[in-house]
């Protein structure tokens, strides 16, 4: 899988953005990250965990909320 990091000025509609660039053939998937407010990643990390403890998939949780945390701290 390959990305591409695209950063947005503070005023511009990111939703609308994301389903411009969703309609481009090759384009998968888009996520938006809001670096100023990092309980927005929190709150995706725990809104997978469900599925993640269904299935018993500890590990991988557990990595997913440290390196959250872990990122955040850093930028500090």
């Amino acid at each position: 899988m390959r990305s591409i990091k695209i950063t947005l000025e503070k005023n511009v509609d990111a939703e609308s953005l994301k389903q411009i660039l969703l309609q481009i053939k090759g384009v998968a998937s888009i996520e938006i990250i809001d670096e100023e407010n990092p309980e927005s990643e929190l709150k995706k990390a725990f809104a997978k965990t469900k599925e993640q403890l269904k299935k018993g998939d500890y590990e991988t949780l557990v990595n997913d909320i440290f390196d959250i945390i872990t990122k955040n701290n850093t930028k500090k």
